[in-house]
C-alpha cells in the first residue's frame, strides 16, 4: 500500500506520513507511529476520537493497523499538504491570496466548532496550529493530528490536566498560570487566535530578524496599528479583502485575551467571521502573563521613539456591539 515506504510526505511529533495507495485506487496518508509510550495510549487516543468525527473540516480516518509494536494510521490523502508551508513564505511554495487565507481561516473555526460542541462528547485538540491544518485538492482546509487530544463530556466547562499540553507559540497561558482561569475549550480558541494572526499576515508571529523592537512579536504591533487607526500596509488586494484581513486581525486578538473568559467560543468566532467589522469592538491588549507589564517602543510617529507602559486589564467590552 505504501510502495514499501518511499513517499514520505511529512513527519510530526508522533511518526512519520507516508501516501500510499489504496488497491481500490485512492491515494491515503499513512501515519506510522514511534515507539509506543507506555501501552500506546496516544494510538488508542487518536483513534477513540477522531473515529467518531464526520466534519468537512476535519481530516477523515479511513482505517488503521496495529500488530505487536507497529501502529499505523490511514487517512485521506491531502495533496496541497498543511497550510505551515504557505505561512512560512518558502520561495516554492505556492501563493494564497488574502481571500483564500479568509476562506481557509472560516473552515478552520468550523472544525474546530464541530470538535467543541458538533460531536457526542467534546473534543479538545490542544495542538491547533499551521503544521496540524491540512489543505485537500480545492484548498479546503481539514484538521488533523489528534495524538494530543482528549475527550470530555459535554457539559464540562473545566478540565484535568496531568501535564500542559500543545506547541510553543501556539499553547493558551492557562496551561501554565493557573491564576487567570482553568483549562477548557477555551485553550484551542487561543491556538486559533495565533494561528488566524500568521493566516492574516502570512508570516510567523515572532520575528527574530524585526528591524524594530515593538515588531517583534506581531500581535502587540498590530494591536497598536489598529488602535491607533494607522494604515497597514498590505499587498494590492481589493477593499473587501482589507477588511477581512483587517477583521481577521481584530478577531485573532480577541481569542488570544489572556483570561480564557474573555476570549468567545468557536461559534462566536465564526460569527464575527461571517459578519461586518463594524460590528466588532476592539479587545483589550493581549499579554504573555498575568499583571505583565509590557514597555512597547513606537517609532511610527514623529518622534524618534515613543515609550508606552501599560498594565493588561480584563475586558467587560462585548465582542459584537449589537450582541446581548
Amino acid at each position: 500500500m505504501t510502495g514499501s515506504f518511499k513517499d514520505k510526505v511529512g513527519e510530526g511529533g508522533f511518526g512519520s506520513v507516508y501516501r500510499g495507495k489504496l488497491s481500490s485506487g485512492p491515494f491515503v496518508a499513512i501515519k506510522m507511529l514511534g515507539k509506543p509510550k507506555g501501552n500506546g495510549q496516544d494510538f488508542i487516543s487518536e483513534v477513540a476520537t477522531i473515529g467518531r468525527i464526520h466534519h468537512a473540516n476535519v481530516v477523515r480516518l479511513i482505517g488503521f493497523c496495529f500488530e505487536r509494536s507497529k501502529r499505523a494510521l490511514v487517512y485521506e490523502f491531502m495533496p496541497n499538504g498543511s497550510l505551515d508551508k504557505y505561512i512560512s513564505s518558502k520561495g516554492d511554495a505556492i501563493f494564497l491570496t488574502s481571500k483564500k487565507m479568509y476562506e481557509i481561516s472560516l473552515g478552520v473555526a468550523r472544525g474546530i466548532a464541530y470538535l467543541h460542541q458538533g460531536c457526542d462528547m467534546q473534543i479538545l485538540h490542544f495542538d491547533i496550529k499551521p503544521h496540524n491544518i491540512l489543505l485537500d485538492e480545492n484548498f479546503i482546509p481539514k484538521v488533523s493530528d489528534f495524538g494530543l487530544a482528549k475527550l470530555y463530556p459535554n457539559d464540562n466547562s473545566i478540565v484535568t490536566l496531568t501535564a500542559a499540553r500543545g506547541t510553543i507559540g501556539y499553547m493558551a497561558p492557562e496551561l501554565f498560570y493557573k491564576n487567570i482561569g482553568g483549562v477548557s475549550y477555551k485553550a484551542d480558541v487561543y491556538s486559533f487566535g495565533m494561528l488566524l494572526m500568521e493566516m492574516a499576515n502570512k508570516r510567523r508571529n515572532l520575528n527574530p530578524n524585526a528591524d524594530r523592537s515593538s515588531q517583534l512579536f506581531f500581535p502587540f504591533w498590530i494591536y497598536n496599528q489598529l488602535i491607533e487607526e494607522r494604515e497597514i500596509q498590505m499587498d494590492e488586494i481589493t477593499e473587501e479583502e482589507k477588511n477581512n484581513v483587517k477583521k481577521m486581525f481584530i478577531i485573532a486578538l480577541w481569542c488570544i485575551q489572556l483570561k480564557p473568559s474573555d476570549r468567545p467560543a468557536m461559534n462566536k468566532v465564526i460569527e464575527m467571521l461571517e459578519g461586518n467589522i463594524e460590528e466588532i469592538e476592539m479587545p483589550s491588549k493581549p499579554s504573555f502573563y498575568p499583571n505583565e507589564i509590557i514597555e512597547d517602543i513606537e517609532s511610527e510617529t514623529d518622534t524618534d521613539s515613543d515609550s508606552i507602559s501599560f498594565i493588561v486589564e480584563c475586558t467587560s467590552k462585548p465582542l459584537l456591539m449589537n450582541s446581548a
